[in-house]
């Protein structure tokens, strides 16, 4: 990559700060829930899905539903299909067709070329053992790959900061360069997520993305990728994540509550107790349409402010 090109691409990248907080003023709201079909939803997801969904109606707009299904070597047999059931059980219906990233490889694979066109991408041979004591991308092979044979693909990120005004937990700002290179394209061909996300919420033309706060580490690559791709911007509300007592992601333990159909009106307001939304006593002995009326017209996402983690209740 010339000096003259990457000059350039460091400049787009860096109008993302001054871009980011001023999304699509006027623009009609598209939200989006993007479950991964590797096992079915528990409180964790449907608190995202909740969040994204309550969003997404109390501005009375549309509500997607992605599945993000790239990684066909974790992707379960059946799961999209029981995930789609659990909430529509739950009273979460989306707007729209379903999406599958499985169908849209063609769509990656034009945003990858546009980003080798602009000398953004470079080839990678290291492996996750040779970097697994490194807390980001070391730019190994920024030059070359070192080894021969399979490669991943990786974005050059430039040495600038990106930042966004988060409407939960406020300013936040990274510098690209000790976060690494992001890997775009897999060793196996797949594409990888950071690029697929993007793609598609341009693609869909989503103006909010309303998901976990352990997703807040993703959004700068994802900024980045957006300024370098010419897309539109989205605006971000990362919720808490439900954690355990000692603050680490929720595990599979006793916590991990499997989400239960028949009690879909009491879990639709445990959740919404843990987002702080007080709902009201006798609510959760209500139909689920009663309650999910309730929860749109009283949202008040300011409540979770600054709260990045809650600890799951013991079941």
């Amino acid at each position: 990559m010339s000096d003259a090109s990457a000059s350039t691409a460091t400049a787009t990248i860096a109008t993302a700060e001054a871009a980011a907080p001023a999304v699509r003023s006027g623009t009609a709201y598209v939200g989006r829930f993007a479950p991964s079909p590797t096992g079915a939803l528990h409180l964790g997801s449907l608190l995202a899905a909740l969040g994204s969904y309550l969003d997404a109606r109390a501005h009375r707009g549309r509500w997607l539903v992605r599945m993000e299904d790239l990684d066909a070597a974790r992707a379960l047999p059946g799961c999209a299909t029981q995930i789609l059931a659990t909430l529509e059980a739950f009273g979460l219906h989306w707007d729209g067709c379903i999406e599958y990233q499985s169908t849209r490889r063609e769509r990656y694979a034009a945003a990858l070329t546009q980003l080798r066109t602009a000398g953004l991408t470079f080839e990678c041979s290291c492996s996750r053992r040779e970097l697994a004591e490194e807390p980001g991308y070391p730019g190994t092979c920024r030059s070359a790959p070192r080894h021969a044979g399979p490669t991943a693909t990786r974005f050059r990120v430039p040495d600038v900061r990106v930042g966004w005004q988060d409407r939960l937990q406020g300013s936040c700002h990274y510098e690209l360069a000790p976060l690494g290179d992001v890997i775009i394209r897999r060793r196996d061909g797949g594409f990888a997520y950071q690029l697929a996300v993007v793609v598609d919420d341009a693609a869909q033309a989503v103006t909010d993305v309303v998901r976990g706060a352990d997703l807040i580490a993703s959004t700068p690559w994802q900024i980045a990728l957006q300024s370098a791709l010419a897309l539109p911007p989205a605006r971000y509300a990362h919720l808490p994540l439900l954690t355990e007592p000692g603050g680490a992601k929720l595990a599979k333990s006793r916590r991990s509550v499997p989400l239960e159909p028949a009690r879909a009106s009491a879990q639709l307001c445990q959740v919404l107790g843990l987002l702080g939304q007080g709902p009201p006593a006798g609510l959760e002995l209500e139909p689920v349409h009663t309650a999910l009326g309730w929860a749109i017209q009283h949202w008040r996402p300011e409540r979770l402010t600054g709260v990045a983690a809650i600890a799951a209740p013991d079941p």
